[in-house]
């Protein structure tokens, strides 16, 4: 005898048949956020309904973004949530951020500031402990490099501003854009970042370097040092 098929398996089936034909249509516009993620939890788990799984995932991230950018071992967390599940909704954000920088790449900063702003937003905003991203421009401020100089912990991070100006001697480097996030979500930047980054301006000086802008991201909002008269 064969294997007799369900009315459940069937309805399951119909509906990620219909999701799938939404997203190959383009007809994506009417597509909420859970049925994303549960359209991308199916290649992780293609045998279980995942329709629970996602919904409990915007539940407790808010947001899509919030969930792309959740650490492995928050995701997991989650009940249904195994490694290689964790690793395809983390693709995805990782995806997201190589896009961003090779949109960047060979084109001047300072005429793309809103997509570096997203590249810095995207790489570091949902960061749950404070990182510093070092952009080195040549002369037509054009990336050459590009690097998480220091990690630090919740509220706190360890960063050598001589290091910087090392690196950018090195490579030849005529500006430098430094960004770092707040996971606090207030981009109000501390007594602490004012004295770094006025270190770090003044050693690039000496070298001939200019330090472009210190940008602070969170998942809120930035603030330009720049922008804000502070450079």
């Amino acid at each position: 005898m064969g294997k007799s098929v369900s009315i459940a398996d069937n309805d399951k089936q119909g509906h990620r048949e219909r999701l799938r034909d939404k997203i190959l249509s383009g007809n994506t516009d009417t597509l909420l956020d859970y049925e994303l993620l549960e359209y991308l939890l199916m290649v992780a788990i293609p045998r279980k309904d995942v329709k629970p799984i996602a919904k409990s995932l915007i539940n407790k991230y808010k947001t899509l973004a919030g969930v792309i950018n959740a650490s492995v071992d928050s995701l997991m967390e989650v009940p249904g949530v195994k490694e290689t599940t964790a690793a395809v909704v983390k693709i995805v954000g990782i995806t997201a951020v190589r896009m961003l920088k090779v949109d960047l790449a060979k084109k001047s900063v300072i005429s793309s500031w809103d997509k570096l702003l997203d590249y810095c937003r995207a790489s570091l905003a949902y960061n749950t402990e404070e990182n510093v991203r070092v952009i080195y421009l040549d002369a037509k401020n054009c990336i050459i490099a590009d690097e998480i100089q220091s990690k630090g912990a919740l509220s706190q991070v360890n960063f050598y501003p001589q290091e910087v100006v090392k690196k950018a001697m090195y490579i030849g480097a005529a500006g430098v854009v430094i960004a770092h996030n707040h996971p606090s979500c207030d981009c109000k930047p501390s007594i602490e970042d004012k004295l770094v980054t006025k270190t770090l301006k003044d050693g690039l000086s000496f070298m001939d370097i200019k330090l472009i802008d210190h940008i602070i991201v969170s998942v809120r909002g930035y603030f330009s040092f720049k922008v804000n008269g502070l450079l």
